[in-house]
């Protein structure tokens, strides 16, 4: 993995900042791991997600921490978990196929769920994401009604044995209602989020320096951060 120098962040953040979350989560894992040949787009999300996690813990450290709004009386609810962890973890080999009722079904991909994006309907694109992903199930299309609410629910819990990743469920309380309830968290747009307020801190440092010492972008950038502080530290006395 490449190690993300400021600069790059920026770069990163400039090239992204209008695309979907999915693209952006594409993206930032193309930047960190140049290496890569095939297309990241069609991972197994759970990889994806073991990437994102990579770059996540060497760019911010390793504690996410976040919040969620309750389900009920919206109360702001506070997480905090190990990125290295997600870091460490499993994920399923490329190709890696799964087979229920006489089916055959490979994993979902990012490819997968721009595809179903746009529809509103959730059990609609749950089939259209079951027949994008069936891979014996010719003449389909993703109008039928081809699956039961029994065989769905028993394709997405093979799907998420198969590749316990792709889905970062995060278990919650809330003191103020008492609600509990688990919500999934969206690692591309959470690191993401991250990405752009720090991106936005580094051209705000940018400007306070240049407008002080009439430094360019590129020598503030490459300053090491605790000199670059120590400046700024001057500027704002």
């Amino acid at each position: 993995m490449r190690i993300l120098t400021q600069a790059d962040v920026l770069a990163l953040w400039e090239a992204g900042r209008s695309l979907h979350p999915l693209d952006q989560g594409v993206l930032a894992v193309q930047a960190a791991f140049p290496e890569v040949r095939e297309s990241v787009a069609d991972w197994p999300l759970g990889r994806r997600n073991r990437a994102l996690a990579e770059l996540r813990v060497a760019t911010f450290g390793a504690g996410l921490r976040g919040w969620m709004a309750c389900r009920q009386c919206a109360e702001q609810l506070e997480f905090e978990m190990d990125g290295r962890a997600l870091a460490k973890g499993e994920v399923p080999a490329q190709g890696t196929q799964i087979d229920v009722y006489g089916r055959s079904y490979r994993l979902p991909t990012s490819s997968d769920l721009a595809a179903v994006a746009t529809e509103n309907d959730s059990t609609a694109a749950a089939r259209r994401l079951l027949s994008r992903c069936c891979t014996n199930g010719e003449g389909m299309t993703s109008n039928e009604t081809v699956w039961s609410d029994e065989e769905m629910e028993a394709i997405g819990e093979r799907m998420a044995a198969a590749d316990p990743l792709a889905e970062i469920l995060l278990s919650f309380e809330c003191p103020n209602c008492a609600a509990s309830f688990v919500e999934s968290l969206d690692l591309p747009a959470f690191l993401w989020a991250e990405m752009e307020g720090r991106a936005k801190r580094l051209l705000l440092e940018v400007h306070a320096l240049a407008s002080a010492y009439g430094w360019s972008e590129r020598e503030i950038l490459a300053l090491p951060p605790v000199r670059r502080e120590f400046y700024l530290g001057q500027v704002r006395a």
